[in-house]
């Protein structure tokens, strides 16, 4: 359980970053998307959709498949279960937050 102040220095930073909070909010609710439909979906530029998708792959909590279709690349993103269990608890720590706040 969180401790300090409110436990909101236990959040996951890497999460917590608005970019990456609303990638691992879209793909927590789809079973995988294309780059395309997260960059309509988060509205980021690819530079930064990239950017901030290459953070979330290299800790683990999402996995990227490199395909085609038809002749026009295309870029498969998911959580895994890793990324599925630090979002459960990014959001317990919030609804704890919450919670304490309004005492």
């Amino acid at each position: 359980m969180p401790s300090g102040f409110l436990g909101i220095e236990d959040i996951d930073r890497l999460i917590h970053e608005p970019a990456r909070l609303i990638i691992v909010t879209v793909l927590n609710v789809v079973e995988a998307a294309d780059f395309l439909y997260l960059q309509r979906e988060t509205g980021l530029t690819k530079g930064n959709l990239s950017s901030h998708i290459s953070k979330l792959q290299d800790s683990g909590y999402i996995e990227i498949e490199k395909t085609y279709k038809g002749k026009i690349p295309l870029t498969i993103c998911r959580l895994t279960n890793q990324g599925r269990e630090a979002f459960r608890r990014y959001r317990k720590h919030w609804e704890l937050f919450i919670k304490k706040t309004r005492r």
